[in-house]
């Protein structure tokens, strides 16, 4: 989780898509140059653990906007991860409202 939220405040899309499960990855992604990402709280994480095939990451990713005018935004998400061989994958995520 932490690595993909890294690789969307550094603007790595390839990574985000290799780190994406096969089931639910686009062909492509395009990320918005506006947002700049800046700060990840974890508020839980539910199962990931060495023997299982699925976890759940409960998150706050924080934002600012820029353009014509400037302003300030949080995602909330539960994000689903499946192992996929010895490797987690994001799979899906559905967003919260806080």
């Amino acid at each position: 989780m932490r690595s993909r939220y890294s690789a969307f405040a550094m603007g790595l899309p390839d990574y985000l898509l290799r780190t994406w499960h096969p089931d639910t990855r686009p062909n492509e992604l395009e990320l918005d140059a506006a947002q700049r990402w800046l700060r990840l709280d974890v508020l839980g994480v539910y199962g990931g653990g060495l023997l299982d095939a699925e976890g759940t990451v409960d998150f706050q990713a924080h934002y600012r906007r820029t353009g014509v005018t400037t302003s300030r935004g949080m995602q909330s998400e539960v994000s689903t991860f499946r192992r996929e061989g010895s490797e987690w994958r994001y799979y899906d995520g559905v967003r919260s409202l806080r």
